[in-house]
């Protein structure tokens, strides 16, 4: 089972500043990051750049629309992620329940954690030759 561990943006995220305290943060983040991969179950980690350098595309039928950041709301928006393959929930959450906090100690902050859709979870909405053709491309 994978899991997306999401670390939420706020103002200082968006506006490109990092926490008080960032060096320290940073290792705790790379303590815990060493201690996913010794586990076996890293997959991916990283930081998102603000949203003033990237852009949305809405999609309106066939047309696209492309919107440039920044944008408003940033309780909504990700500022980075941990992507994890474990055995099951229990050992998902076990490990959220370690994950550092990303502004810093004592400061308050959120994170939220997804389970990734396994391709198996399509066999109800999908052919099974177009399930293995996302196999084919090493998606699982």
């Amino acid at each position: 089972m994978k899991f997306m561990i999401i670390v939420k943006a706020t103002a200082d995220s968006e506006a490109g500043r990092f926490p008080p305290h960032s060096e320290q943060m940073f290792k705790e983040m790379g303590d815990f990051q060493e201690e996913l991969a010794k586990a076996g179950v890293l997959l991916d980690a990283s930081g998102l750049q603000p949203s003033s350098k990237g852009w949305r595309i809405r999609y309106d039928g066939d047309v696209r629309h492309v919107t440039d950041g920044p944008f408003t709301e940033s309780k909504e928006l990700i500022a980075g992620y941990t992507m994890i393959q474990v055995r099951d929930r229990a050992e998902a959450l076990e490990w959220s329940r370690r994950f550092p906090n990303p502004v810093g100690p004592g400061m308050s902050a959120e994170i939220e954690v997804r389970q990734f859709y396994e391709l198996d979870d399509f066999k109800e909405i999908a052919e099974l030759q177009t399930i293995d053709r996302f196999r084919k491309m090493g998606m699982e």
